[in-house]
């Protein structure tokens, strides 16, 4: 026979932890398995949206025609000077290294004068070490990426100023 205090208590520590399920089994062949579905984890609840308040409409303003002109230079988003940095794209996914070693200087950092051909740094790829070169002369200007950090195909690793 088995003490339903024992079984009780059981069931709250279970029910009171993480445990989903405990199986006890005793060496006279009985068994007892308790177990609870576990709760969901990582459900949103949303709020029902709420309705729009619309206003009605007022008898429509002229505007003059200099506040017309005023309110289309306003309404235009601003031209964004054109960059003329150039981006060196990573030809694969791996993993970045801007030196050749661990605690070796780097290949390039912010600053340094690059030449077509020369190596970046480095991209690791099931293992194999792939040295990425400059496809431009230049600065560079920005570096995009960290030691040890993985890399996407196509995402920049340098900005390169060719009038640097």
């Amino acid at each position: 026979m088995i003490d339903l205090r024992y079984l009780k208590k059981l069931i709250e520590i279970v029910d009171d932890s993480t445990v989903d399920s405990i199986e006890i089994s005793s060496d006279k062949g009985m068994k007892v398995r308790i177990s609870k579905s576990p709760t969901q984890r990582g459900t949103v609840q949303m709020a029902a949206p709420m309705p729009a308040m619309i206003a009605a409409p007022l008898a429509p303003a002229r505007p003059t025609p200099a506040e017309g002109m005023a309110a289309i230079a306003e309404s235009e988003p601003p031209k964004a000077a054109a960059s003329t940095l150039l981006e060196v794209k990573s030809p694969m996914v791996g993993t970045f290294y801007g030196a050749p070693e661990p605690g070796a200087k780097p290949y390039v950092t912010v600053g340094s004068r690059v030449q077509k051909g020369q190596i970046l740094c480095i991209i690791e790829a099931m293992k194999i070490m792939n040295e990425i070169e400059s496809e431009y002369s230049g600065v560079v200007k920005e570096t995009l990426m960290n030691d040890a950090h993985p890399v996407e195909y196509g995402q920049v690793l340098f900005r390169i100023d060719p009038n640097g």
